[in-house]
């Protein structure tokens, strides 16, 4: 048992610790112990020293794997690098790798599961006692069995890392064959098999231990082969550049590591790495994990008691110990490893792990939160991807609601979700329980492709643009604002996705994820495969971009000026949306301004500057800025190849994929372009079928289906 823990262990930071590497190491043991126990049945006659010379042969096994365990993400890399990223290469690799699993672990296992009928067999004498050397020998297996997954798999982790529990369990096989031995060969032999087993036992303790750096690369993120992949696990690791690590622990619930750069302006960028994945990092994601404290505090009714799942980096704790009006920050963490190595960090999240106001509450999010007395204004989750075996249960909606239920009137729950290496079919089961749970959400963006979900229990305070103004302004939400690099409020508006509504009006269909029905694992790890940025499901439909028009702050906050922005807030949002790399908002906010105002000379000069700085210009798409541009009704020259219908429906795409709630296409030009398309006699009957198809997503675009044009 404790080796079959420390093998999923293994299998996580080579594979990933998604429940598929899970099952497949359990799969392996569980054959490869039937077959053992078959093996020994399947022998004409049972050799007289046949338990002894198993056990003697499973550590000699178990000692080869042993040296070369820590090359296992390296070979994990180089299976992976194998397949396709496409969905149908998902169950072939899978399968692949377990068959990888079963050649390299799988004879150790076989003999392990041999031991208990060669045991039966060495007990053959006592037929007449037949039940109760049964009952005993299976007793005893159960109690090694508790003590195996309790002691070796959990109680040693508190102190112990894997390689050193590996060895554990191979001196306690040492052990075993020893008292085999013992109760076997004859008296004059003793002494030599207690010199074989001490000598073995101090052989075992000289063993070199398991490269940390190694286990915590995360290399089963390559989905294609690097340079040097498939020259050796030695050439391969001695050409990589190693990123060092200041902290290394393998406890009870994961491996946790801290790693560390430095950028040539000299600036320290540390990572917290767990099971190999990074689950977060400073300063280059402070933007998300401090806006995880301060959106919710923008729009909480009052803020005094937080409460945070998971410590992460410790900025979402720091930044809400940091409020004038906060009084105590209740932290979740489950991790032994990510407590120990919290002070790694103080120096970039306000010396979190000394503040007074934070208590840090080791142990499961879940039944932390149900333990907690009194409610909360507060509540910021900050899960790993749901493709991580066991993250899945944060997304639930019995999760969503126990949190629900626990906030003040006029709280605000807020959830970190990762949009990367997701698809939409996973992020709309995401947002589709998170829906289910929270009457009101809306959905901003941090950091790249994070998104941050925002449940709020009373909306009054959602849509005050005037209160969001004050407060942001405030001195201490101010300062938490800088350090997140956002310095105005057009700024701070910039980062609204879906404004409050859209979600609902989105009426997304299917299943919810539920702890009863979990779904959203299985999605998430198919997805993880493939390896691609997720796109968000549409909300470009009639009910959700009228709901987006009522509600977006941005389009308040334009009316406020009187239907037109200053370029100087237009410079502000385009800006922030490039600089955070979110492609949509920065390069359809940025095709609106030229529509609006193509001779500003204050847009020609950010134009210039994003196509200098190279972080802003990842996240422009200047050739679709005409085409956007268009959509508004702008006079920019149209490309003279192409028919109607094919203007029409590239016009239709870049409507769907690049609509922004907060600068929405105005209909009519895609009803104006389908009109053109139906008035051509040849392309009638093809652009009426388009049309229509396009109509299944955005609704009525206010012509007559059955008559076409006419």
């Amino acid at each position: 048992m404790t080796l079959q823990i420390v093998l999923i262990r293994l299998g996580g930071l080579a594979f990933g610790s998604s429940h598929f590497t899970f099952s497949m190491v359990v799969a392996v043991f569980v054959l490869c112990i039937a077959l053992g126990s078959f093996g020994v049945s399947a022998l004409p006659r049972v050799p007289r020293y046949g338990l002894l010379v198993t056990l003697w042969a499973l550590v000699g096994l178990l000692a080869l794997l042993y040296l070369r365990a820590d090359q296992a993400p390296y070979w994990a890399h180089v299976l992976r690098s194998l397949f396709q990223h496409h969905a149908a290469a998902f169950y072939p690799y899978h399968l692949s790798a377990f068959a990888a699993m079963l050649a390299i672990v799988g004879p150790a296992v076989v003999l392990s599961g041999a031991t208990l009928p060669l045991i039966f067999h060495h007990r053959r004498r006592q037929v007449e006692n037949l039940g109760d050397v049964a009952g005993g020998i299976y007793s005893w297996n159960t109690v090694g069995s508790l003590l195996g997954a309790l002691v070796g798999g959990y109680a040693l982790f508190f102190w112990l890392d894997l390689h050193q529990i590996f060895r554990v369990a191979m001196g306690a096989l040492v052990l075993a064959a020893a008292l085999v031995v013992l109760r076997t060969v004859r008296i004059h032999r003793k002494i030599w098999a207690i010199g074989l087993a001490a000598n073995s036992v101090a052989a075992i303790a000289l063993l070199p231990p398991w490269s940390p750096e190694r286990l915590a690369m995360g290399l089963f993120r390559n989905r294609t082969a690097l340079d040097h992949t498939f020259a050796g696990p030695e050439i391969f690791y001695s050409k990589r550049r190693e990123v060092p690590l200041l902290f290394y622990a393998d406890g009870p619930t994961a491996s946790i590591a801290v790693k560390q750069l430095k950028s040539d302006d000299g600036r320290i960028h540390r990572s917290i790495v767990t099971n190999g994945k990074s689950d977060s990092a400073v300063p280059d994601e402070y933007a998300t994990t401090g806006m995880l404290a301060l959106l919710p505090a923008l729009f909480v009714e009052k803020a005094e008691r937080a409460f945070v799942i998971g410590y992460g980096t410790g900025v979402t704790a720091g930044e809400l110990a940091e409020l004038s009006s906060i009084r105590e920050v209740l932290v979740a963490e489950i991790s032994s490893g990510v407590i120990d190595a919290a002070p790694l960090f103080d120096y970039a999240n306000r010396n979190a792990s000394k503040a007074e106001k934070i208590t840090i509450v080791p142990g499961d999010a879940y039944r932390s939160l149900l333990r907690m007395e009194g409610t909360f204004d507060i509540i910021s989750s900050e899960p790993s991807n749901p493709w991580v075996a066991g993250v899945e249960m944060l997304y639930s909606r019995e999760f969503l609601e126990a949190a629900r239920d626990r906030l003040s009137p006029g709280g605000v729950h807020v959830q970190w979700f990762h949009a990367y290496e997701a698809d939409e079919l996973t992020m709309a089961m995401v947002h589709r329980t998170y829906a289910d749970v929270f009457e009101h959400v809306s959905v901003w963006f941090g950091e790249g492709s994070d998104l941050l979900l925002l449940g709020f229990r009373d909306p009054d305070h959602a849509l005050d643009l005037d209160r969001l103004e004050r407060r942001a302004a405030r001195p201490d939400i101010a300062s938490g604002l800088r350090r997140c690099s956002i310095d105005s409020f057009p700024e701070l508006l910039a980062h609204e996705w879906l404004p409050l509504g859209v979600v609902h009006a989105a009426a997304l269909a299917g299943e919810l994820h539920t702890l009863l029905h979990p779904r959203l694992g299985h999605h998430a790890a198919r997805a993880f495969f493939r390896g691609r940025p997720g796109n968000l499901f549409r909300t470009a439909g009639l009910d959700a971009a009228d709901r987006g028009a009522r509600n977006s702050l941005v389009v308040r906050y334009r009316e406020r000026h009187g239907g037109r922005l200053p370029d100087e807030s237009r410079v502000a949002l385009v800006r922030e949306a490039c600089q955070k790399q979110e492609a949509v908002p920065c390069t359809t906010l940025f095709a609106h301004w030229v529509a609006e105002s193509p001779d500003s000379r204050l847009r020609r000069s950010l134009e210039r500057e994003i196509r200098a700085e190279p972080k802003l210009a990842v996240a422009m798409q200047f050739d679709l800025v005409p085409a956007l541009a268009r959509l508004y009704g702008a006079n920019e020259p149209a490309p003279e190849s192409g028919d109607a219908l094919e203007t029409a429906s590239k016009a239709t795409r870049l409507y769907i994929q690049y609509y922004l709630h907060a600068a929405p296409f105005p209909r009519r030009t895609l009803t104006d372009l389908w009109r053109r398309c139906e008035a051509d006699p040849e392309l009638r009957e093809r652009c009426l079928k388009a049309r229509i198809k396009a109509e299944s997503i955005l609704g009525d675009l206010g012509l007559d289906p059955g008559r076409g044009s006419s």
